[in-house]
């Protein structure tokens, strides 16, 4: 792709993540998106077909810079599987408690885009937090968890539901909760299962 292109349509992909991020997708139409990346109609429809496509477009690119972004946090995790555990949901509160802070822009859209299940969105947002789920469980592992992939389902589980009532309420005190019932399923597992001893200063 020319770079003149490629530039382009980052323009747009910007733009256009800030109006999905801040708006939903349904109010937001490609006349908005336009006026937001500072381009014609003409040339949206240039480079992407639709406005399904350019969510779908989005939410990938996005997808990318979550990923880089978790990775970078798990470099910061160290020690013990509750030092990790309690460090995932001390950085939620610290993201939660941003200026306009929206919650899970991925979780939003899903839940907006409900009554379209084979929406191209909703594959990428299902394959996002799968994969989000999947780096929490190596870092389980990594800190010499056994079965990691129930755990983390679990604390999973109770990350997304912080969210998304932190984002109801307003109640960052939600974060909290959910951290320490985590921990509390946590020593209950490793109870049952306990770690196999490769605990090291990183667990990246």
């Amino acid at each position: 792709m020319p770079r003149s292109a490629e530039k382009t349509r980052k323009q747009i992909l910007d733009g256009a993540y800030q109006l999905f991020r801040r708006r939903g997708y349904s109010r937001v139409t490609m006349d908005d998106i336009a006026a937001e990346a500072r381009f014609t109609k003409r040339t949206l429809y240039h480079h992407f077909e639709s406005k399904d496509q350019l969510l779908a477009e989005v939410l990938a690119a996005q997808h990318r810079l979550a990923i880089q972004a978790f990775n970078t946090f798990g470099d910061r995790l160290s020690g013990s599987p509750e030092a990790i555990v309690k460090g995932m949901f001390r950085e939620l509160a610290v993201w939660a408690d941003r200026p306009r802070w929206a919650g899970s822009g991925f979780t939003r859209l899903v839940i907006e885009l409900a009554d379209l299940p084979g929406h191209p969105a909703r594959l990428i947002a299902r394959r996002h937090k799968a994969r989000l789920e999947r780096c929490f469980c190596d870092l389980l592992e990594r800190s010499g968890v056994r079965r990691a992939a129930e755990l983390s389902r679990a604390i999973w589980l109770l990350s997304e539901g912080a969210i998304s009532l932190i984002l109801v309420h307003g109640d960052q005190g939600y974060s909290v909760a959910a951290s320490e019932a985590a921990t509390t399923l946590l020593r209950s597992h490793l109870d049952k299962h306990p770690t196999s001893g490769r605990q090291s200063g990183s667990v990246r």
